[in-house]
């Protein structure tokens, strides 16, 4: 056990020299930063560290105190190397805190915070292609190689992102189609025009709100749960044990999911397509007196195939998207748990985003390549 730190005052030469002895460890200083920091030398003395056994941070930083505040002009003698070096480190650290806020004018406020907005987004955008192309490189990867094909792992992937959300997927398209066709019905009533009815729930649903609908729901329900599963994985260092051994996190992870989202939403657009004119035919046939029969043959008159076309064609990049940016967002987790919730929010939020900016640029597409 180390002797308590202790000091003596004497003179060498003339000059005021501060003897320190024992060591300068927390369990040992007890009193002695107070009867130290009593003390009140001159720029032009010394203090002696030659019989100082030991010293930690908390040591040091009394050593560097009582040479700031006696100027600067302290000298320090009969210390070894590493005591030095252990004072300048602590030294180093010795910066004003800002206790208060600078005070800004609310306009440089909002514009700082449109401008860290404006990077975070640029930032995050070119993350976001970059995690979307080493997925393709994975994807590649495991085709070439079928050995490390997971067909397990995307086939589980089916269930939870297809089977299980069968329920909550058609019983909101069900719904929707009740909507769209009681509140188009209501319009149209106007005019004497109930029978258009069918137009309006037969190509909305086909060609925008089966899918896009549909995707908003993959999104909230398997993009965040990709998201949370991943971040967990990410906090608890499993990731890096995968690495270590030699597993690539994005066969294993990252690829089963984008493949099982990217298959399974068309089939789910399509089914909540057909139950959404379902929802719209018993409605015409309780309000308006269309029987299925006559809705049905309507139908089949007034919505193009390109309708379930262009339903088909965009339901597969919505997967696609929101399983990479479920991934992506899980990948970014780091630091604490709370991340998680917050990465998990970001999936949603971003993935429901890039769904209907990319539905916009379908929309003008297809009607530029005349599928309208």
């Amino acid at each position: 056990m180390g002797a308590p730190a202790t000091f003596e005052e004497q003179e060498r030469d003339g000059v005021p020299v501060i003897l320190l002895k024992g060591d300068l460890t927390l369990p040992q200083l007890k009193d002695f930063p107070k009867r130290l920091g009593a003390l009140a030398p001159a720029g032009d003395s010394r203090i002696d560290l030659a019989q100082v056994t030991d010293m930690d941070t908390v040591g040091a930083w009394l050593i560097y105190k009582l040479r700031r505040d006696a100027g600067g002009g302290l000298e320090i003698v009969g210390a070894s190397p590493q005591m030095l070096q252990l004072i300048e480190r602590v030294s180093a650290h010795d910066r004003p805190v800002q206790i208060h806020p600078t005070h800004l004018p609310p306009i440089h406020r909002i514009l700082g915070e449109i401008g860290e907005a404006t990077v975070v987004a640029i930032q995050t955008f070119g993350g976001f292609l970059a995690f979307f192309g080493q997925t393709l490189l994975a994807t590649l990867a495991s085709v070439l190689h079928w050995r490390r094909f997971r067909i397990n792992s995307i086939i589980r992937q089916f269930e939870v992102v297809g089977v299980k959300a069968l329920g909550i997927v058609g019983l909101m398209s069900f719904l929707v189609g009740i909507v769209i066709a009681q509140q188009g019905a209501v319009q149209l009533r106007q005019f004497g025009a109930e029978v258009f009815v069918i137009n309006l729930v037969g190509r909305i649903t086909l060609r925008e709100l089966g899918v896009l609908m549909t995707a908003i729901m993959v999104a909230g329900r398997s993009g965040s749960a990709f998201a949370a599963q991943i971040g967990s994985m990410k906090l608890a260092e499993e990731i890096d044990a995968m690495r270590t051994i030699g597993l690539s996190p994005f066969e294993v992870l990252v690829v089963p999911r984008t493949i099982a989202a990217t298959l399974m939403m068309p089939l789910l657009g399509f089914y909540a397509s057909v139950l959404s004119i379902i929802g719209g035919g018993i409605l015409c046939w309780i309000s308006l007196d269309i029987p299925p029969a006559t809705f049905v043959q309507r139908l089949r008159e007034v919505v193009p195939i390109t309708d379930l076309w262009v339903g088909l064609v965009k339901a597969p990049v919505f997967g696609a998207i929101i399983g990479v940016t479920g991934c992506f967002q899980g990948m970014l987790v780091k630091g604490n748990v709370e991340e998680v919730g917050l990465r998990t929010t970001s999936a949603v939020v971003q993935g429901i985003f890039l769904v209907i900016v990319l539905d916009a640029f379908f929309a003008v597409f297809f009607t530029a390549v005349g599928w309208d």
